[in-house]
Order: C-alpha cells, then sequence, then structure tokens
C-alpha cells in the first residue's frame, strides 16, 4: 500500500476533471488512528495501515490533491517545463542516530538533504517522495513528531511530498525508523555546474562554519560528560544558491558537503577537474566550541558532516560580488573565500594550516562518525 500521490505543479491548483475527481474523496471522514505503538498490522495493508496513512501523513501533509491515494504521482509535464528541459532527479537514505537532536531531526534532514541535492544541481526543487521503514513498537507520537517536521521543512523549502511508502519491520529488525527520499527539480536554461569543471585561478567559497552537524549529533548521543549548545546546521539550500545563481551564473561547481564533510566534497573537485586545490585552514569559519570539541575528540572539523553548507568553485573575477550577495542571504551570512584551484599537485588538496605548514587533505578510509545522516 502506497503513500497517496499528487499530481499538480507547485503553485495553484488546475480546474477540470481531475481536481472534481479528487474533492468527493478530501470530503469523507477522516480515518483515525487510535493505537500509541506501531504494530505489524500497521504495514499488513489492511485498515490499520489505511488508518496510519491517513492519519498521520495525509493530513499532516495536507496537500490538496492527497487524498486521490494512488500509488504513484503523476506529475504534469507542461508545468515541468516552465522552469527548464532539463530533469534533476535524486534519491538518499537516512539512518541517522539519535532521531532527534538540537536544531533537527530526522525528518527535517531527509527533506534538507534531498532538497540541497537537487539545489547543488543547479535545479529548482519541485517534488519528494517519502518512503519510511518503521520498528514495530515505535511510538505513534514521535511519528507524528518527525513527519510534522517535514511538513515544516518542505514547506520552507518550497517542494511538494507527493508519494512515498510505508514498511513495518519486526521488533529488532531495523533502529526506529529509517526514511528514504527521493527529489525531482528542473534545471533552467543556462545553468551548467559539474565536479569536473574546476579551472585553475578559480576561487573556493564555503558559506559558513563547517562541521556543526557532525559536532551535534556527536554530543546528542550522549557518549560524553559534556553541556554544549552546538546545534545542526541543517537548512535547504536552494535559496541561497538561487540567488548565488542569479549573480554569478558561471558558477563551475557546487556540492554540499554532508559524510566526509568538505574535505570530501574538495577531494571530489580536484579529481573530476584534474587540478589542485590550495585551501587556507585558517580562512575556513569554525566555531570555537565546534573546534574546541575536535581537540577534546581527536577529530578534524573539515572531516565532520555538514547539512546546510555548500561548496562552490567560481571564476575569480566574480568572486567578490558572489561573496557579498552570499553574505547577505541568511543561509550565507558566514560565507567566506577559502583556497583557489592550482595547477599542481593535481587531484590534490593542500591546506595551508595556522602554523604556517602545508599538509595533504586525503579522504578518509573509513567514517570519522557513523550514522549522522
Amino acid at each position: 500500500m502506497k503513500e497517496p500521490a499528487i499530481d499538480s505543479a507547485r503553485g495553484p491548483l488546475r480546474d477540470g476533471p481531475e481536481r472534481a475527481s479528487a474533492d468527493p474523496l478530501r470530503a469523507r471522514p477522516p480515518r483515525r488512528l487510535t493505537a500509541t505503538t506501531i504494530t505489524l498490522a500497521h504495514g499488513s495493508g489492511g485498515k490499520a495501515m489505511r488508518d496510519l496513512i491517513a492519519d498521520v501523513f495525509v493530513q499532516a501533509f495536507d496537500d490538496p490533491e492527497l487524498s486521490r491515494m494512488e500509488d504513484q504521482a503523476r506529475i504534469d509535464l507542461t508545468a515541468l517545463g516552465a522552469h527548464g528541459s532539463r530533469l534533476a532527479f535524486t534519491t538518499d537514505s537516512y539512518v541517522v542516530d539519535p532521531l532527534f537532536f538540537p536544531g533537527g531531526d530526522i525528518g527535517s534532514l531527509a527533506v534538507c538533504g534531498t532538497v540541497n541535492d537537487l539545489a547543488v544541481g543547479g535545479a529548482v526543487p519541485l517534488y519528494l517522495t517519502c518512503a519510511m521503514i518503521i520498528e514495530e513498537g515505535f511510538s505513534v507520537e514521535l511519528l507524528r513528531r518527525i513527519v510534522q517536521s517535514m511538513k515544516a521543512t518542505a514547506r520552507e523549502a518550497g517542494v511538494r511530498i507527493v508519494t512515498g511508502d510505508t514498511k513495518v519491520v519486526p521488533r529488532g529488525s531495523a533502529d526506529k525508523v529509517f526514511i528514504n527520499t527521493a527529489g525531482v527539480g528542473v534545471i533552467p536554461e543556462g545553468i551548467e555546474v559539474g565536479a569536473g569543471r574546476a579551472l585553475p585561478g578559480d576561487k573556493i567559497v564555503i558559506n559558513g562554519h563547517i562541521g556543526d552537524h557532525g559536532a551535534a549529533i556527536a554530543l546528542a548521543r550522549g557518549q560524553f560528560a559534556l553541556e554544549s549548545t552546538i546545534r545542526t546546521d541543517c537548512q535547504p539550500l536552494y535559496g541561497l544558491v538561487r540567488a548565488m545563481l542569479d549573480v554569478c551564473p558561471e558558477i563551475r561547481a557546487l556540492r554540499d558537503a554532508t559524510r566526509g564533510g568538505v574535505a570530501a566534497v574538495l577531494s571530489e573537485f580536484a579529481e573530476a577537474s584534474d587540478v589542485g586545490l590550495l585551501i587556507d585552514e585558517a580562512a575556513i569559519p569554525v566555531r570555537p566550541e565546534v573546534r574546541a570539541l575536535c581537540e577534546l575528540l581527536g577529530l578534524d572539523p573539515i572531516y565532520l558532516a555538514n547539512e546546510g553548507k555548500v561548496v562552490a568553485i567560481v571564476p575569480d573575477k566574480n568572486a567578490g560580488a558572489l561573496l557579498a550577495r552570499m553574505r547577505s542571504h541568511p543561509a550565507g551570512a558566514d560565507s567566506a573565500i577559502v583556497g583557489e584551484v592550482v595547477v599542481e599537485p593535481k587531484r590534490r588538496v593542500v591546506a595551508k594550516t595556522v602554523f604556517g605548514g602545508e599538509r595533504v587533505v586525503d579522504l578518509l578510509f573509513g567514517e570519522q562518525l557513523p550514522r549522522i545522516c
């Protein structure tokens, strides 16, 4: 049994037979879920599952067409084409532990992560899917909180959750809740960004403090007797990226720095473009409390995960104007130019340290902190 789907584009609803056919369904009395915990019956395809979908998902997402209860989203191609000629399509899964952490939760993370993957391709994010794998015994109240968070974040990001799926697995077969989201967007004409487009002389720009998300998750797990005000940086980035492209359509490359942090993104740029990247550690924004936590735990902030940071490669001539525009946007107030593209050493990222030396920034073999997204 699938989560219901919609077929209208973002914006005013279309008139006509399709709209009319949805109205009687919306007029039906809403189903109510009375259970306080999820049982295997909620994944069985029967009445319990219908009540779960209708009460927890349909009413929360509150889309005019959701009550169709179809097994797929039906997208108006004319509406899509109004945004551009190329489709951007992405998917990601979220297994973060804990589910709730300072400044966010698995729901907001799932929406932001997928919206941001579309945005850094230059796309206008439009539609998301939501598939949940729920462990038997999970609290219905906590599930409602997660879904409400997804709703609020999707509204902030300007996207619609149009279809999905719900599965329930026996107790012990999963860890509370896993979420998969897929996203669809459209790339406007004239926008071309990619990891392999960096050129010597280009500048490297980041939109603010790095490592906040990884640090917040590490502390939220309660494994350290530490108190801190560190919060995740989880946020939708499309508004910032749109502002960046407005002032500098020539942006070479964009990538959100999630798992593997800024180091992973820079390494991907260097390898794909067959260039070197030289960064200045002193120029990279890191909050004092994040830096202190990293020193205490033996971590490096450049490898910590982020969920609201974009790394951009831009032509030198545009860097100043772009930086000013980024700093005028709420998601980029602390933006900084942190390095440049060089000819040698090819496919390497080199950091100038605060002590005046240099070090190679390589990809980690594993992950500093597992299950951070």
